[in-house]
């Protein structure tokens, strides 16, 4: 018992708390970051959100304890391998349970009725809704774009267009990434431990990601085509005085290139099968961080150090 607080911790997976990181997205691309109690807000949704998360890991850990065991990495979780008595698991899944909604129920009506969403459509995957291939995928994908109106709904922002296009493109790619990962080990197990694998083949899924990889990039360049501020320094100004070829006010455009290696990088993560925990490939891989980076990099100085006159 003495490893216990561990177990406690580890039931939870804290590490991926970072796909919450979406709901930072629209107060980033709106231009409000620095409005007063906007990202404080967002940070509170975060953790409401976040608690929400580990709620939905430990009911599908308790839902899947005995499949758990035959797999050659789940059968390590603290449920499946008894290292956390299921009492104790219960009562931290109606924990987290009650301070997502208390947190969500005081800062936004939206927000609370998005979380109780969120957490119901996750029920209702782990009782059975995995079991069915191509739906599960779409019920991954809707917890990421969930995330991002989770942001939205909390400062009261609106979301483009394109954007949302983005956001459920590159929803669905990591989603099918996910899944093409989780094949190559369907033959270690003797079948698998997750019932809609069976149904899908690799051929399928690489369909998918390549659907999804260029979805993703194409939605991403729309949006900023059509969404990007207008350049305000001399520099930028300059250029447009002398040739309307060199005219730029699509600066956002800059990030397309950045986008695309990403999507690249992670691609050949995917088919080495590698991604299925995205989570830590975004933490782990250099290449990917670098590319992050970058992005937000590239984000911030074109939306807040003054080289455009209004966000987006």
């Amino acid at each position: 018992m003495a490893n216990l607080p561990f177990q406690i911790i580890y039931v939870a997976r804290p590490i991926h708390w970072i796909k919450n990181m979406a709901l930072f997205g629209a107060l980033l691309l709106t231009g409000t970051l620095f409005e007063k109690g906007l990202l404080v807000d967002v940070v509170f949704a975060f953790v409401a959100f976040s608690f929400a998360t580990s709620a939905t890991y430990i009911f599908n850990d308790l839902m899947d304890a005995k499949s758990d065991r035959l797999h050659p990495v789940k059968k390590n979780r603290p449920i499946a391998s008894g290292k956390l008595p299921v009492f104790l698991a219960v009562l931290e899944l109606l924990s987290f349970l009650f301070l997502s909604l208390l947190i969500a129920f005081v800062l936004n009506d939206l927000l609370f009725t998005l979380i109780l969403f969120y957490l119901g459509l996750q029920a209702l995957y782990s009782l059975g809704l995995k079991n069915i291939h191509v739906i599960d995928i779409i019920i991954i994908a809707t917890g990421f774009v969930l995330r991002v109106y989770a942001g939205a709904f909390v400062i009261n922002a609106h979301l483009s267009v394109w954007f949302l296009l983005c956001v459920v493109s590159a929803s669905l790619f990591l989603a099918a990434g996910k899944r093409r990962a989780e094949i190559n080990l369907l033959e270690a197990v003797d079948g698998g431990t997750r019932k809609s694998l069976s149904k899908y083949s690799k051929e399928l899924l690489n369909s998918y990601v390549t659907m999804f990889g260029n979805a993703t990039w194409m939605s991403w360049s729309l949006y900023t085509f059509f969404e990007s501020p207008k350049a305000a320094l001399p520099f930028w100004l300059a250029l447009a005085e002398l040739s309307r070829a060199t005219t730029i006010d699509k600066l956002m455009m800059l990030t397309i290139p950045v986008v695309i290696f990403g999507i690249m990088r992670y691609e050949a993560l995917i088919f080495e099968g590698k991604s299925e925990a995205p989570e830590k490939l975004l933490l782990t891989d250099k290449a990917l961080l670098i590319a992050v980076g970058l992005w937000l990099t590239l984000v911030y100085w074109i939306l807040y150090s003054g080289v455009s006159v209004s966000g987006i």
